[in-house]
């Protein structure tokens, strides 16, 4: 950075990449930024007339209502414009007059970049591409932050609640959706995990032959223990259920939500069973088409397992990482897709020489490069000749090479996503405690006052 004292001016003239020394001439202007003198060329300035900088170019030294509307102060006598801004921010500023483009250079934040682009009058449009997505990417954490604040203080200003029903609703929401929010909500919080894990285990469980039952039909069934224990948890689940809908905010965002779904799928089939249950031994149903109903809806019990999401930030942030990378598993989907297509057609047409082949068809063939190219190789089909070893040989490496490539990425976005919550969650808590800081600061004004 050149620099050189001339008649109380430090000259700065930005011409592709370096900054060259001149002494201030007709339609140029100096501007102090923070404490940083720079003179501004008019040439260049008018590139942009609707810009603050342009303005002062054209505007009169005689005009001094309409100097004082566009900067912060003004010296006669030194012809300099003074400003009040950040010296940082506006040399990243000035490249637009010479460049035609901005780039946010690192340590500046972003959203105070924008706030002085609106300052010195630049439109956003000159931003370049790499610097618009890293904006973008601010403003949703900026909006994830208000979010948090607003529910934040959605659960402090509880005691503003009009009405009694008011209370008492914002006090059982907090009561079972927020475990931070107090004790007892701590201890339900862990009652509902323990009974999802007891469920899930009791399931498992009752399907050990040696812990089942005999029924009057001769068939095994499930043992009344873990009958009784299931019934307890459901009653539970149920009563969490309700008792959340019916203070929920929102009852429509609450129907809507994906883990309420969840929830209810996990609790509908239980009662399906019992009416179904009652109805074929009252009705005189066939009890054979009763059973069949019976055991498909058992087997959406496995669902209440997704229950523990809602009590697992790990398990949230995961879900989202892998929505973050649909654009990596779409690319492992389709190499697989297109390995086992070729590797099962190769294989197919190598093994038609062997007269005890495995492969009769090029879908059968589709298995066998599933199970060898994830390496699992179950060995139910295989090859029998030289070329179709060598086929297969060369369709697990693949296979290898196409599960390996996107695994970093997928881990990469999970580990962005994870430390990015957790500092959004802190940067929530401060803006909360610097909201109530002010507020306090305020009422002891008013109180001295």
């Amino acid at each position: 950075l050149c620099q050189q004292e001339y008649s109380s001016y430090i000259c700065f003239h930005i011409s592709t990449n370096m900054l060259e020394i001149s002494e201030p001439e007709e339609g140029d202007i100096t501007v102090n930024i923070g404490g940083v003198r720079v003179v501004l060329f008019g040439d260049d300035l008018q590139r942009y007339p609707e810009s603050r900088l342009a303005e002062l170019s054209s505007c009169s030294a005689q005009n001094p209502e309409l100097i004082s509307t566009l900067c912060d102060d003004f010296d006669p006598g030194r012809k300099e414009f003074y400003f009040d801004r950040d010296p940082d921010s506006f040399k990243c500023i000035i490249d637009v007059y010479y460049f035609d483009e901005i780039h946010i250079k690192t340590g500046i934040c972003p959203i105070c970049f924008i706030k002085e682009m609106e300052f010195w009058k630049i439109d956003q449009s000159v931003l370049d591409e790499c610097c618009k997505s890293y904006l973008s990417e601010k403003e949703e954490e900026l909006k994830e932050i208000a979010n948090k604040v607003k529910a934040i203080l959605e659960d402090l200003d509880g005691d503003q609640c009009i009405t009694r029903t008011q209370r008492w609703q914002r006090f059982l929401w907090r009561l079972m959706e927020k475990p931070d929010s107090s004790l007892p909500a701590r201890i339900i919080a862990i009652a509902s995990f323990l009974s999802i894990l007891l469920s899930a285990v009791v399931m498992c469980v009752s399907t050990i032959p040696e812990l089942q039952v005999t029924n009057a039909e001769g068939k095994l069934v499930e043992h009344p223990t873990m009958e009784g224990i299931e019934t307890v948890c459901m009653l539970w689940f149920t009563a969490e259920f309700v008792l959340r809908l019916a203070s929920s905010p929102s009852k429509v965002r609450f129907a809507l939500s994906i883990m309420n779904i969840i929830d209810f799928m996990a609790i509908m089939p239980f009662y399906v069973v019992l009416s179904l249950t009652l109805l074929g031994t009252t009705s005189m149903m066939e009890l054979v088409n009763v059973q069949q109903a019976v055991q498909a809806l058992r087997i959406m019990r496995i669902a209440r397992i997704f229950k523990l999401a809602r009590h697992s930030s790990g398990l949230q942030t995961l879900t989202y990482a892998l929505k973050r990378s649909l654009k990596e598993l779409g690319l492992l989907l389709m190499y697989m897709g297109v390995g086992i297509f070729v590797f099962s057609a190769l294989a197919y047409t190598m093994e038609q020489s062997h007269p005890e082949t495995l492969f009769r068809s090029i879908p059968q063939s589709f298995w066998w490069a599933i199970i060898t190219m994830t390496t699992v190789g179950y060995g139910d089909i295989y090859p029998k000749t030289t070329l179709g070893k060598c086929n297969a040989a060369v369709s697990f490496l693949c296979g290898v090479i196409a599960i390996a490539l996107p695994i970093h990425p997928i881990i990469n976005n999970f580990v962005v996503f994870y430390n990015k919550q957790k500092v959004l969650e802190t940067a929530a808590k401060h803006e909360v405690e610097l909201m109530e800081l002010k507020s306090g600061g305020q009422a002891r004004k008013k109180s001295q006052e």
